[in-house]
């Protein structure tokens, strides 16, 4: 049996052994919501907008300027060729494990091993970047009410280690020292990843109430940001308007591209979704296009309320309305943010343990990852084990890096999803499709030549860690995966070619 080998395309488990379904297609586009609108607006913003700089004024990447709303078109455009692709193989199967279930029915084995390889760079290193991005903003909000946290409780050591800034440098001499080595800990964004967890262990419905709960505050902040900020706008500040041309919006778009990352995370709630073939594709669509717009205005109210090169912060939104003199929106947007990026954390955690279900019930991974509590129906064990590896690396971890890391493993995804739609219109023309993507030839090769556009934006170093992180990947797979396969070991049929 070859590497390419296909799992046979079948509807998700109906019987009493799996899942719940319990999820209709307003849960899906507020979990879109949840998962898309958080830290990508709320942190990675700032940093689109001004570019980054070391210390010695060496220039890594540039801003988009004002045109930043450009970018957010872009990757809008990008995202919703791929999100076409997504919605067909998410109705056609109906299954957990996302772009790697769809990679394993449409290009083989080896394919979807790699494919969710990347998607734990998309769920688990992501959530470790909104982690970080989180405490941020608890930090500024606790400053509100006049508690300041120690530096060193705030800033895990990789973040102050690679930080241009002077005063969080100087954090590895001003430190307590254990055995001579900083203890330099981001305390908050451990602690929330804690408390995500263990709200996901409770079960899909008290997860997913929680959510809807969040959704609704963060639309509402985000709501109070534009008009508040709409109506402190100065046109001069969107002058430049593209201060580094075509470039600046480019690398922009790739820097922010994690505030799209989340709408895939529905396609892994598959086997939970009532009527699926219809409520998939309404949720990842829906909830994209819903956050593309919202993007766009906040975006050109964010540049337009402060010159874009002041937003360079962890919290641009929170900082944009402070340098206005709106200290007390600020201080509300701090709050908001807060909850927002709480419902991020949330989706992603939800989304990962699903990943590894999916490929532990394929045997590609240990079987005890593919265990499913006997009262709540859902993957436990890889809920605890995502937790505690996200909470420890959101410890140490530089947000930065962890933010190119997933991006670079996103966008992989994604383009595999692509052409695998086109690939199985090819084998199997005639297969039933719930959901068709439409001008199907510029769709799927559009879709996929545009995330390596996008991922040629990303910094040489996201690169080499992709190539790195690929050779583990692919390591373990023949290690364990290659000799545990379940269609390998001929438990399952092989689709035909």
């Amino acid at each position: 049996m070859g590497l390419f080998d296909r799992k046979p395309i079948a509807t998700a488990d109906e019987g009493g052994t799996g899942m719940r379904r319990t999820l209709g297609a307003g849960d899906l586009v507020m979990l879109a919501i949840g998962a898309v609108i958080g830290a990508g607006i709320f942190s990675s913003l700032g940093t689109a907008a001004a570019g980054e700089t070391l210390a010695d004024g060496t220039v890594i990447r540039y801003g988009a300027g004002p045109a930043l709303v450009l970018s957010f078109v872009l990757l809008g455009a990008v995202c919703g060729l791929a999100a076409l692709c997504y919605a067909e193989l998410a109705a056609m199967i109906p299954q957990a494990g996302s772009a790697y279930a769809y990679s394993y029915a449409t290009l083989g084995e080896i394919v979807a091993w790699i494919v969710g390889w990347a998607l734990i760079l998309e769920y688990a290193v992501g959530n470790v970047a909104v982690a970080i991005g989180w405490s941020g903003y608890f930090t500024s909000l606790l400053s509100g009410f006049g508690i300041d946290l120690p530096g060193w409780l705030t800033h895990g050591y990789w973040n102050v280690k690679a930080s241009g800034d002077p005063a969080i440098r100087a954090l590895m001499d001003s430190a307590p020292h254990i055995a001579g080595i900083p203890v330099l800990v981001n305390l908050p964004a451990f602690g929330i990843v804690v408390a995500i967890t263990l709200l996901l262990l409770k079960g899909v419905k008290e997860s997913t109430r929680a959510n809807n709960i969040m959704v609704v505050i963060k639309l509402l902040v985000l709501a109070l940001f534009v008009i508040v900020g709409g109506m402190h706008i100065d046109p001069a500040n969107y002058k430049p308007f593209a201060p580094n041309g075509f470039r600046g919006i480019h690398q922009g778009a790739a820097i922010v591209f994690f505030a799209y990352i989340g709408f895939d995370a529905i396609s892994t709630a598959a086997e939970e979704t009532k009527n699926p073939q219809r409520n998939l594709p309404i949720g990842i669509l829906g909830g994209l296009a819903v956050c593309t717009l919202i993007y766009v205005i906040v975006g050109f109210v964010a540049t337009g309320l402060v010159p874009y090169d002041q937003l360079r912060s962890s919290d641009p939104l929170a900082k944009a309305l402070s340098i206005a003199g709106l200290s007390t929106a600020s201080w509300i947007v701090a709050a908001g943010a807060v909850v927002s990026m709480s419902a991020v954390l949330l989706v992603f955690q939800y989304g990962q343990p699903r990943i590894f279900y999916a490929m532990a019930r394929d045997g590609l991974l240990p079987k005890f990852a593919a265990k499913l509590h006997p009262k709540t129906r859902t993957p436990h064990v890889t809920t605890i084990i995502t937790g505690v590896a996200v909470a420890l690396g959101s410890l140490l971890a530089d947000d930065a890096a962890t933010y190119d890391l997933t991006n670079i493993g996103t966008l992989a995804a994604f383009a595999v999803v692509c052409i695998g739609v086109l690939v199985l219109r090819i084998r199997e023309p005639n297969r039933h499709r719930p959901f068709r993507v439409p001008f199907v030839w510029f769709v799927t090769l559009g879709g996929a030549g545009a995330c390596v556009f996008v991922m040629r934006g990303l910094p040489s170093s996201a690169w080499k860690a992709f190539a790195i992180w690929m050779m583990i990947g692919l390591s373990l797979y023949f290690v364990y995966g290659y000799k545990h396969s379940v269609l390998r070991r001929g438990n399952a049929p092989v689709s035909p070619e």
